[in-house]
């Protein structure tokens, strides 16, 4: 019977923690982006592929949610950017308060683009703001061609799609076309690339839109 209310609380306490996270990146200037999958669909290779495309110079950072293991943090930081692991030991999504503790002792001033590996799951992430600019869906073609019909939220509140592996294309029985209608049946405004992160086809696009995220981001004067 206190389900739902109890639910509403912890949303609502959410909601102002991702408030104030917002406005901490809006000060600093940051590109803050969710990236959600199902399991296995590629977010940790994607990223492995981004950073090392990344001049060293960049101003970029990385949170990574696992349920427990730091693997996912030690392959990201061999790259040399600033990466932390949160391990939430058995919580299906990252809070704002994850963010909160895993952001501390760090220099905001120092980062232009903080990108938040979310646990994989394509549901309960849906319901918890973190901040973020945007909310990122990693797709891959190992899976049907209705997850946003099945998984409706998510892709709702996601600006983009990546459908990712398309280099396994040639041995799954996979419509690309039918993916990416039923993901604009959900959201019909949401942008869509593709890539593979083993032959790096779609990276560019992909880079191309972080870039254009940066470019457009503004601090707030204090």
């Amino acid at each position: 019977m206190e389900r739902l209310p109890l639910e509403r609380k912890v949303l609502s306490e959410n909601d102002r923690l991702a408030a104030g996270l917002r406005a901490r990146f809006a000060e600093h200037g940051i590109l803050c982006l969710n990236l959600v999958s199902a399991p296995g669909s590629g977010k940790t290779s994607l990223l492995e592929r981004t950073l090392e495309s990344l001049a060293p110079t960049e101003r970029v950072a990385v949170l990574t949610g696992d349920i427990q293991t730091e693997n996912d943090a030690k392959r990201l930081a061999r790259y040399g950017f600033p990466v932390r692991q949160i391990t939430n030991g058995g919580t299906c999504h990252l809070d704002g308060r994850m963010i909160e503790r895993g952001l501390e002792g760090w220099d905001l001033a120092a980062i232009e683009l903080l990108l938040i590996e979310n646990v994989g799951n394509l549901v309960c992430p849906s319901s918890y703001d973190l901040g973020e600019a945007a909310k990122v869906v990693v797709m891959s073609v190992t899976e049907g061609e209705d997850k946003p019909l099945k998984y409706p939220s998510i892709f709702f509140k996601s600006k983009l799609m990546v459908l990712n592996k398309l280099d396994l294309l040639p041995y799954v029985p996979f419509d690309v076309a039918a993916a990416e209608h039923n993901a604009r049946q959900v959201h019909p405004e949401i942008e869509i690339v593709r890539t593979s992160c083993q032959t790096r086809v779609g990276l560019e696009d992909w880079l191309a839109w972080l870039r254009r995220g940066m470019s457009q981001r503004v601090a707030v004067q204090v």
